[in-house]
């Protein structure tokens, strides 16, 4: 909650908390039941040699599901439902300004590679969310991601993704 917020004793409103963990618990059952799924195309049973190669994942896809169907009737059953707002706007706008961008940046690295895109991705992010200078936040991403390059491709002679595009193949690496 803002500072402003608790000075007006202006109410949170959004999702409450049972509800966000009741969705997370059928996710927790979905995944249950894909392990077990996928373990009994694997063989789950006992073989004569000893157990299948999807027996252990199975019962941990059971145990999964069990967990999973517990906090599902917990939460929307139980006598002590969290009612608490899980996140307020304020505080999923905040985490969403770091989300959002992250994750076009891990769409971006498949084009641009690791190098160009954590350039632009730092710059951008010291400017925008930082309020940094132009010209602090591009020479501070620009340092990092030559110092990274020659860590990476020159000293250790580990090459690391340049994209489908490959923008820097004019250094030869």
């Amino acid at each position: 909650m803002e500072p402003d917020d608790q000075a007006l004793d202006v109410p949170r409103t959004g999702v409450p908390t049972y509800v966000v963990e009741s969705v997370v618990a059928v996710l927790i059952v979905l995944l249950g039941a894909i392990v077990i799924q996928g373990s009994w195309k694997l063989g789950a049973g006992w073989t004569s040699d000893g157990p299948g190669a999807g027996y252990f994942p199975f019962y941990i896809g059971v145990i999964l599901c069990i967990s999973g169907a517990g906090i599902l009737v917990q939460g929307l059953m139980g006598k002590k439902k969290n009612r608490e707002i899980f996140v307020d706007r304020v505080q999923l706008r905040r985490v969403l300004s770091v989300l959002l961008p992250a994750l076009v940046y891990v769409l971006v690295v498949q084009l641009i590679g690791l190098y160009v895109a954590s350039l632009v991705y730092i710059a951008l992010f010291m400017i925008v969310l930082g309020n940094y200078s132009r010209t602090k936040s591009i020479a501070t991403a620009v340092v990092v991601v030559v110092l990274f390059f020659m860590m990476f491709e020159v000293w250790f002679k580990v090459p690391l993704y340049k994209g489908m595009w490959d923008p820097i193949s004019f250094l030869g690496y």
